[in-house]
């Protein structure tokens, strides 16, 4: 790892760690009947599931962004970070706070370009970073195709 990994690492690290309680904070909002009522697919994740896997994914996005802020390509990829979990609090913040699964679809589907664009603006940097944020990339296209299937199944 280059000089400062750790101050980057830590950075990062804060600003997913952000992300993840704001977009928690939204969440708990929807939790409850409300939620529970919605008709859902047999194969949703249970919520420590849920917890899990996204407790992962934000250490992944904070490692590889500290390992691509340290290899040269740090404004690009910063920006379109900061947009895409903006984009990522913002899809709780429409699923759940608002009770609106049909509008946080769309909202999702830009949330997945930018975790795309996430994985093109690393793999020049860093290889490792790139393979870093592949999960996030199939996460949120499950998402994507939960959420879809419960907008259709509640419509």
């Amino acid at each position: 790892m280059t000089p400062g990994f750790g101050l980057r690492l830590l950075v990062f690290g804060a600003l997913c760690a952000a992300t993840a309680a704001i977009g928690g904070r939204f969440t708990t909002r929807g939790l409850g009947p409300w939620y529970d009522d919605l008709a859902k697919p047999s194969w949703t994740p249970s919520g420590a599931v849920i917890g899990g896997v996204w407790t992962l994914l934000f250490a992944m996005i904070a490692v590889a962004s500290a390992i691509v802020w340290g290899c040269g390509r740090p404004l690009a990829y910063a920006l379109a970070l900061g947009v895409n979990l903006a984009l990522n609090a913002g899809w709780s913040y429409l699923f759940f706070a608002r009770r609106a699964p049909a509008a946080a679809l769309p909202e999702l589907v830009i949330l997945e370009l930018t975790c795309i664009a996430l994985v093109l603006l690393a793999w020049p940097a860093s290889r490792l970073a790139a393979g870093l944020l592949l999960p996030y990339v199939v996460w949120v296209a499950f998402a994507g195709f939960l959420n879809g299937r419960i907008v259709r199944l509640n419509a």
